[in-house]
């Protein structure tokens, strides 16, 4: 009777999750769509929240508070810089302590009073050595089983340092994106005014719509001329989106040059708060690209971090890619200061200047693009290693 009992029970209980006590997780009594709808509305309360505010805080900074955009921007990517690496300290709570639902339970209460927890913990390995005896030893020995995973944790810097730049190239759209829509004409009839900020929703809409096509019409043609149920593996995928995200900044470059020549055409250089006679929908192309480029390298990044890892290890895995972003921020705020000191010294106008007719982003935005285009042209071994 056991022998045809054990089957059910395996088929029964979840390969290697737990329900919010701790116990094996079974099909027939949790999971699912309860557990499903909480996650989904955890996760919508708290984008509406943070996309509330990255997507407007360079406008309050360089409005109200009076701030440089310069300045502005580096705060912007340093707030966000570090909200995106809080994930490395919350997965390790999760994974070595309260579990994932207790985890994300405690988070949102945290998140609810606005308040932020700013230290994270690595825990580093003192001693590579295998205990043959689990219960002999001073508790300093590491088991095989802890060697592993640290192996596999390791192997993921070298795709993780790489795509820093991604990062970097991300955060502009929270920050020089909407300077860029706040100088132009946003009018809609006579009267109502599109808020620069909002355009960042052409991301998501593009996002939305692209993932049915990349799913139906992609992954099929691909899988045809590849054989991979996948069509492409993981980090082909990134690195497709790095290539859209280049063109990104190329495009946003050439709409920069554009808005320039027209403040010049129309005498509006020493002129910040006037409306450039140029549509704000020029804009949109470079936000449209920006989303189908987060479709590829997002997705691809979420996956390749996530099953390239132990499964205990799972939660330490996507905040490593989370933190690609955060780290991203920080390096786009280092690297912005460093221009803006390089280039405004000796009375020159820097790139970054206040008034925005008179700045050169466009500058940025082509640096941007030669510097991403070389680490996709370092990248290229890493995309086509057949185990990924």
């Amino acid at each position: 009777m056991a022998s045809l009992e054990s089957p059910l029970m395996e088929d029964d209980t979840v390969d290697g999750a737990v329900d919010h006590q701790g116990n094996p997780s079974k099909r027939s009594s949790s999971g699912g769509w309860r557990s499903a709808i909480f996650i989904i509305g955890v996760e919508v309360a708290e984008r509406f929240v943070y996309c509330g505010i990255g997507s407007n805080l360079i406008n309050y900074l360089t409005g109200p508070l009076g701030q440089s955009i310069a300045v502005a921007a580096a705060n912007v990517n340093a707030w966000a810089g570090t909200a995106t690496l809080m994930p490395l300290f919350g997965a390790f709570v999760a994974d070595s302590y309260l579990g994932r639902y207790r985890t994300i339970v405690f988070a949102s209460l945290l998140y609810i009073l606005g308040t932020h927890y700013g230290t994270h913990k690595f825990k580093f390995l003192n001693k590579a050595l295998l205990a043959p005896d689990c219960s002999k030893g001073d508790g300093m020995e590491c088991s095989i089983t802890d060697v592993e995973e640290a192996k596999a944790v390791l192997s993921l810097f070298p795709i993780w340092a790489t795509s820093l730049l991604y990062g970097i190239v991300t955060a502009q759209s929270a920050t020089l994106f909407t300077k860029q829509g706040i100088t132009m004409d946003r009018s809609i009839g006579s009267t109502f005014q599109i808020p620069a900020a909002s355009l960042l929703s052409f991301i998501t809409i593009t996002i939305i719509l692209f993932i049915p096509i990349y799913d139906r019409i992609f992954v099929p043609i691909a899988r045809a001329f590849t054989g991979k149920p996948s069509g492409i593996t993981m980090l082909q995928r990134s690195g497709i989106g790095f290539f859209f995200c280049i063109v990104s900044m190329v495009i946003s470059a050439l709409v920069e040059t554009k808005r320039l020549e027209t403040a010049r055409e129309y005498g509006l250089v020493d002129m910040p708060n006037a409306t450039v006679p140029m549509k704000v929908w020029w804009l949109i192309p470079q936000y449209i690209l920006y989303g189908i480029a987060e479709v590829f390298t997002m997705v691809g990044l979420q996956e390749f971090f996530y099953y390239q890892i132990p499964n205990e290890l799972r939660s330490v895995g996507l905040s490593l890619y989370l933190s690609i972003y955060g780290v991203g921020s920080f390096l786009s705020g280092f690297l912005i200061s460093i221009i803006e000191k390089t280039t405004g010294g000796d009375g020159k106008t820097s790139w970054f200047n206040s008034n925005l007719n008179r700045a050169h982003i466009d500058y940025f935005y082509w640096l941007l693009a030669g510097l991403s285009t070389e680490e996709g042209i370092h990248d290229i071994p890493y995309q086509s290693r057949p185990t990924q």
